[in-house]
C-alpha cells in the first residue's frame, strides 16, 4: 500500500451555517500533524473556531488562504497518510495505482460527521497566494500568539503580527495592540483606512440588511420609572440566591419582557413565507445583544421561561461574556425567538433597533438616569428608562405592542408582584 493524499473539508459548524471564513493557518506545506490537531481557524456568522485534523500526515496544499470565504464540505487543504506498516489489503484497490483501462480509481475521501463531499468550489476575495511545494525547503516561520480578534485586525491592515508586541496574558497580542501598533507605524501618505468587510461584521450586515427589506418594522417607545426596580436590584445582589449571579436591571428587564411574552405570545413568533404560516413559539430562547471586539453577537438563553430569577440572572451574564470573550460555540449565537439590547450601557436613551431575522420583536433598553418625575402630583427625581420596541407589523400589531409596552414599563415600576408571580 502507497501513501494517499486526504482532503480536509470544512465541517457543519452549527445550526444553519453554510459557510465559514479562514482566519488563519497553524501549520505550512511541509509540516507534520498529528490526529485532532489544531491546524487553522475559521469564523463563522456566529464565532470563531478552530479546527482539529482528522488525519496524521504531512501538509501537501493549502487549498484557502486567510480572507477566503469556504463553503461547507468544501476542501481546506490536503495532507499526506503515510501508508499502513501492516501490508496492503488485497480487497481494496490502491488509489495511486490505475485500473485495467488506464483510468486512476478515486478514493473516497475521509470526512467528519457533518462534513460533505462535492462542495462548490471556495469564494475568493482576492487571488489566492501561492504556496510552497512539499520539497521547499524553507522552514514556515513561528506563528505569533494572538487572539482571533488580533489576527482580523493585522489581516485587515497588513501588519506583521511578529513585530506587534503583546500585552495580553503570556504576551498574548491583542486586538488593542494592533489598533496602538498601527497608530504609530509610519503612514506611507494615504488620507483614507480601508477594512475589508468580512466575518461577523459582513454577516451582522447582510443579516440587518435582509431583516429591513422583509420584515415591515414599526417601533414604539414608552417612558417610566424604574426606581423601585433599580432598588430591588440592590437588594438582590445582597442577597445569598444571587450570590455569583451577578443581578443587574436587565435581570429584571428581561424578567418584565418573559411577563409580555405570556401576555402577548404574538411577539414570540416568526413568519413562515415558504408555508405561508405564523409560528408560535411556545418556549421563549431570549436573545442578549452583545458588543464585541468581532462585532454584535447575539448569544441565547434557552428556555428562559423556565428559570428561576437567579438562573436568569447568571445566564445572561455568562451567555454574555462567553459572547464577548470568543468563547461561545456557534450553536450557542442561532436559535433566538426575541431579544434585548442594552443601549443603555453607552449612555443612550433611546433608539429603533432593527428585528434579528426571524424575529417578531425586540426591545432596546435606554440609560437609566436621574429625571425630574411626577409622582403623587408632586415634582420629584426618579430613576428613569426609556423602552423602545420594534416589532413586524405583519405579526405583531400596534395594539398589541402598545399593550405589551405598558406592561414592560408597569413591571419596571413595580416589579415585585410579577416576580412573585412567577411569570
Amino acid at each position: 500500500m502507497t501513501d494517499s493524499v486526504e482532503e480536509f473539508r470544512l465541517p457543519d459548524l452549527g445550526e444553519g451555517l453554510t459557510d465559514a471564513e479562514v482566519l488563519s493557518w497553524s501549520v505550512a506545506v511541509g509540516d507534520r500533524v498529528e490526529l485532532n490537531q489544531v491546524i487553522g481557524e475559521v469564523e463563522t456568522a456566529k464565532a470563531a473556531v478552530e479546527l482539529p485534523s482528522p488525519f496524521a500526515g504531512s501538509v501537501v496544499e493549502l487549498l484557502a488562504s486567510p480572507g477566503d470565504t469556504v463553503p461547507v464540505g468544501a476542501p481546506l487543504l490536503r495532507i499526506r497518510v503515510e501508508a499502513s506498516t501492516d501490508g496492503p489489503d488485497p480487497d481494496e484497490p490502491d488509489s495511486d495505482e490505475p485500473d485495467s483501462d488506464g483510468t486512476v480509481a478515486e478514493r473516497p475521501p475521509q470526512v467528519l460527521v457533518g462534513y460533505g463531499p462535492g462542495a462548490p468550489p471556495v469564494s475568493r476575495r482576492g487571488r489566492r497566494r501561492d504556496v510552497a511545494r512539499p520539497d521547499a525547503p524553507a522552514s514556515p516561520p513561528a506563528r505569533a500568539d494572538a487572539k482571533p480578534a488580533a489576527r482580523r485586525e493585522a489581516a485587515a491592515r497588513g501588519l506583521d503580527l511578529a513585530a506587534i508586541t503583546g500585552t495580553g496574558p503570556g504576551g498574548v497580542v491583542t486586538r488593542g495592540d494592533v489598533l496602538a501598533h498601527a497608530a504609530v507605524a509610519p503612514d506611507a501618505g494615504a488620507d483614507e483606512v480601508r477594512t475589508p468587510i468580512r466575518g461577523v461584521r459582513k454577516r451582522t450586515a447582510d443579516a440587518v440588511t435582509r431583516s429591513a427589506f422583509t420584515a415591515p418594522h414599526a417601533t414604539v417607545f414608552l417612558t417610566c420609572d424604574a426606581t423601585a426596580t433599580v432598588d430591588l436590584v440592590g437588594r438582590l445582589r445582597e442577597s445569598p440566591a444571587f450570590a455569583g449571579r451577578h443581578a443587574t436591571p436587565l435581570t429584571i428587564v428581561a424578567a418584565a419582557l418573559l411577563h409580555a411574552v405570556d401576555e402577548q405570545p404574538a411577539l414570540n413568533s416568526s413568519w413562515d413565507d415558504d408555508a405561508q404560516e405564523i409560528v408560535t413559539h411556545t418556549t421563549v430562547h431570549l436573545g442578549i445583544a452583545t458588543a464585541t471586539d468581532d462585532g454584535l453577537k447575539v448569544p441565547v438563553v434557552r428556555d428562559a421561561q423556565e428559570l428561576s430569577l437567579p438562573d436568569l440572572a447568571g445566564s445572561i451574564a455568562a451567555s454574555a461574556e462567553r459572547a464577548r470573550t470568543g468563547v461561545a460555540a456557534p450553536a450557542e449565537l442561532v436559535g433566538s425567538t426575541i431579544s434585548i439590547t442594552n443601549v443603555g450601557v453607552f449612555g443612550v436613551d433611546a433608539g429603533t433597533p432593527i428585528l434579528n431575522p426571524g424575529e417578531a420583536a425586540i426591545l432596546a433598553v435606554g440609560a437609566i438616569d436621574d429625571r425630574p418625575w411626577v409622582v403623587d402630583g408632586e415634582l420629584t427625581v426618579r430613576k428613569v428608562v426609556t423602552l423602545s420596541l420594534s416589532f413586524d407589523h405583519r405579526l405583531v400589531d400596534g395594539e398589541r405592542a402598545g399593550r405589551a409596552l405598558a406592561s414592560l414599563a408597569s413591571t419596571l415600576t413595580d416589579p415585585v408582584p410579577v416576580l412573585l408571580s412567577g411569570t
